[in-house]
């Protein structure tokens, strides 16, 4: 298993610098770097369940890069270590975009219990594409309802309750899309002006995908009282 990896441009240097600190100031805890046949992908958590009485679905942004095709690992590392090793060669790059960036790997976590998930790779079935407007809507919508139901010094029950009602519900006309997808491709930069977003399902997986990054979300098992 690789130590390192080395990304063929220092243009994606710059593309993975802005992903990660904007995962960062959404959940400042892992990332699931998983390199393999000259790409690496690169999973963070929107959103996850808190515990098994938890209803929250989980919701993991991914971006991935070119990467050298000897690089071959599937890691979980600290985001905040990441990014500080990806800072450091930014201040050390050269201006060509075509120089060959490598970096070392952190040192890795097991007890990220969202990363154990694994989205799967084909069987995709296309949906009907939405639009960038009606996520960022929903994200917004979300994002001040909970600042209007959660009062500074809120416990952290109370807190956890709020956000998994909000981020759980469904979108309005958008079947198996939680408001708190909508809320990650926003906070990951994922949404374009005036971009569509196209929708894809397996199973209990649903994926958002633009020119930004990929949004995949996992929605809870159903139960027989439901």
């Amino acid at each position: 298993m690789s130590n390192t990896f080395t990304l063929t441009d220092s243009l994606a240097l710059g593309d993975l610098h802005v992903f990660l600190g904007r995962a960062m100031r959404v959940d400042d805890g892992s990332v699931r770097l998983i390199a393999g046949s000259g790409v690496l992908a690169v999973y963070v958590s929107v959103l996850h369940p808190a515990g098994l009485l938890d209803e929250s679905p989980t919701v993991l942004g991914l971006r991935t890069f070119a990467i050298a095709p000897d690089d071959i690992f599937d890691v979980v590392v600290p985001v905040r270590s990441l990014l500080m090793r990806v800072e450091g060669k930014l201040e050390a790059a050269n201006a060509s975009p075509d120089e060959r960036i490598t970096i070392s790997l952190p040192m890795q976590v097991n007890t990220v219990t969202w990363a154990a998930i694994s989205p799967p790779r084909g069987g995709w079935i296309t949906l009907e594409s939405t639009d960038s407007a009606r996520l960022e809507a929903a994200a917004r919508a979300g994002i001040d309802e909970i600042a209007q139901a959660i009062p500074t010094g809120t416990g952290e029950q109370i807190v956890q309750r709020v956000r998994t009602e909000v981020w759980g519900r469904s979108i309005d006309e958008l079947d198996f899309v939680p408001t708190g997808a909508a809320f990650a491709a926003l906070s990951l930069g994922f949404l374009g002006e005036n971009e569509p977003v196209s929708i894809y399902e397996t199973g209990p997986w649903t994926r958002l995908t633009t020119r930004g990054g990929h949004v995949l979300v996992k929605r809870r098992a159903w139960s027989l009282t439901r």
